[in-house]
């Protein structure tokens, strides 16, 4: 699917916090991404991942630092809103409209930015067949496998066509096949895109060979921020969360 060429573009976090009755679930925590590529947001349960997708989305008011894209802040903003600054998401529990088919899922996307219906029918054609999903085109989005129910997550939230893509667990419940075939899917997606993807996941055979970068948190709080291999080689996240047979 072709799409309008997009400048590059930053998505910048800085200082950012969280806290849920005096407890620090994301705690001054920076990082840019831009777009073309791929940051990983990895770190043991209860670190803070999901609540940061949360409140750079929106879901969640910030306590403390900002969310700006190419310098529009979208801190304290509405999620339709941070949406419309070229923000989009996954989440960790599927959350498609059962009672919708696998294109209308796609088109309600289209439309709610702005598209007409005949655009929008348009957008979700091609992504669908992109994402290898045109034989469920006309199926209830509740009756589509599990594994092709994750990649019409992902179809949705391009249909935004965003300028960042953050997804939460998308190869939760896949086996080691799906999550292979899901690899690949990613791994294209910044560049026929032009976005840049942050993703959060525990498959960490996905994410060492997914990401450029890596980011790892502890307790909320940034424990260290390189390259996988540089990730997998620091005590202290090996300590905290990859292992020592890691």
């Amino acid at each position: 699917m072709e799409v309008q060429p997009k400048n590059e573009s930053t998505l910048e976090i800085k200082g950012l916090g969280k806290s849920f009755a005096g407890l620090k679930a994301v705690d001054d925590v920076s990082f840019s991404l831009r777009t073309g590529e791929i940051l990983g947001l990895i770190g043991p349960n209860g670190s803070g991942k999901t609540t940061l997708i949360n409140v750079v989305t929106g879901l969640l008011p910030a306590t403390s630092g900002s969310v700006s894209v190419d310098g529009y802040r979208t801190t304290g903003r509405p999620p339709h809103k941070v949406a419309r600054a070229g923000i989009a998401r996954t989440f960790q529990t599927i959350r498609l409209f059962d009672e919708l088919t696998v294109a209308e899922n796609v088109e309600v996307a289209a439309v709610s930015m702005g598209k007409s219906r005949r655009e929008a029918i348009h957008i979700a054609r091609e992504l669908l067949d992109e994402m290898e999903l045109s034989e469920f085109t006309d199926r209830l989005a509740s009756e589509v496998p599990f594994g092709h129910q994750r990649k019409l997550e992902i179809a949705r939230a391009l249909a935004t066509n965003p300028k960042f893509l953050l997804l939460d667990e998308p190869a939760a419940g896949l086996n080691e096949e799906e999550s292979d075939l899901l690899l690949e899917l990613l791994r294209s997606i910044p560049e026929r895109k032009h976005v840049g993807v942050l993703v959060v996941d525990h498959d960490m055979r996905l994410m060492m060979n997914l990401c450029g970068m890596l980011h790892v948190l502890n307790y909320g709080k940034t424990i260290a921020h390189g390259t996988p291999a540089e990730v997998k080689a620091d005590p202290e996240v090996v300590s905290a969360y990859l292992g020592s047979t890691a």
